[in-house]
């Protein structure tokens, strides 16, 4: 559960305007012993092209349905020319002398397509393309872990998806950054609360490589936090029983939370392994239970990090679910 801040652009345009060694499948990359997050990080993607996330109307018709254009879809050229972001396509745009037909090249499901996007002039000679457009995210989510060897780094323990068309988000670029919490809504059944955050995105921690169904990943750019490091939990060492999660409720004060595990699916394709409830009186008290934002707080027992925090259960919110550290890390040395 990244919290997720929505960004929408209604694009309005004026008309003035040799060797190899082989390594065995079973050998891993990564460390055995990790340094455990906790911290609260803003996080910032730039997606791969320019998402539509919403079509609107104009003057009484839809320029995107009409093209047969999509929520989901990604725009990738304009007249045949490269747009990788929203401020490219409004230049390209406004510079064509045929405003009212342009060329769109599109990528849906993976598949490139093209159509004819009519744009609509309206009485203050402004054209307009009925489409709200995205091509980045910001939010803010948990660190779970850096290792110290490569300095590679998890977080979240899911994927990123773009609320209005559901779709996993596909990176260009990003990264993580310095984030203190100022407040947190509460969570109550039926109502997952959140973290409030102030940003500093000038403080970066690391980039962002990938965005997967186990979380974001990347290479940890500043200098490493000085804690002790933790060993790695295998599925098996994940018992039924008390465990503890570590996060963010104030500033950037790490606190460690108890919490009950009362089930372990060994299934390693899911993001729900551990299913988990909170016991910790002053978590409950703060936060009524797993909250938006908290996704990645690592999961430690008896003195092993063997999981992260991914899922809240939005009918009992005092309960959620983990995923297992491994299968974060295996997909991290990818």
């Amino acid at each position: 559960m990244i919290k997720i801040f929505k960004k929408f652009k209604n694009i309005v345009i004026s008309i003035t305007l040799s060797l190899l060694t082989i390594i065995p499948s079973n050998v891993l990359a990564y460390s055995d012993k990790i340094i455990p997050g906790g911290e609260n990080i803003g996080i910032q993607i730039d997606t791969k092209g320019i998402m539509i996330v919403g079509l609107y109307k104009v003057n009484d018709i839809y320029p995107g349905r009409e093209a047969n254009l999509k929520v989901g879809d990604i725009i990738t050229k304009v007249n045949d020319e490269v747009c990788e972001n929203i401020s490219e396509m409004v230049k390209k745009i406004e510079n064509l002398e045929d405003k009212a037909n342009i060329k769109i090249t599109y990528l849906r499901n993976s598949a490139e397509n093209e159509t004819t996007l009519k744009l609509v002039k309206q009485k203050d000679n402004v054209y307009r393309t009925g489409l709200y457009v995205k091509d980045s995210v910001n939010g803010i989510g948990t660190l779970t872990y850096i290792d110290p060897e490569t300095k590679f780094y998890g977080a979240l323990g899911h994927e990123i998806i773009e609320t209005n068309s559901g779709k996993r988000l596909d990176i260009k670029d990003g990264k993580i950054y310095k984030s203190d919490v100022t407040s947190i809504d509460k969570s109550s059944r039926g109502n997952p609360g959140e973290k409030n955050a102030k940003y500093y995105p000038e403080e970066v921690f690391g980039n962002i490589k990938e965005n997967t169904t186990s979380g974001i990943f990347g290479t940890y750019t500043d200098e490493l936090p000085n804690k002790d490091t933790l060993k790695v939990g295998t599925k098996e060492d994940v018992n039924l029983g008390k465990a503890t999660i570590r996060t963010v409720l104030e500033g950037n004060k790490i606190e460690e939370f108890e919490i009950l595990i009362t089930k372990v699916d060994y299934n390693l394709a899911s993001t729900k392994n551990i299913l988990f409830e909170i016991t910790d009186e002053k978590l409950l008290t703060k936060t009524g239970g797993v909250v938006q934002g908290m996704s990645g707080s690592p999961i430690i027992q008896n003195d092993m990090i063997i999981g992260a925090v991914t899922h809240v259960i939005v009918d009992d919110t005092t309960k959620g679910y983990g995923i297992f550290i491994t299968t974060m890390l295996e997909e991290g040395e990818n």
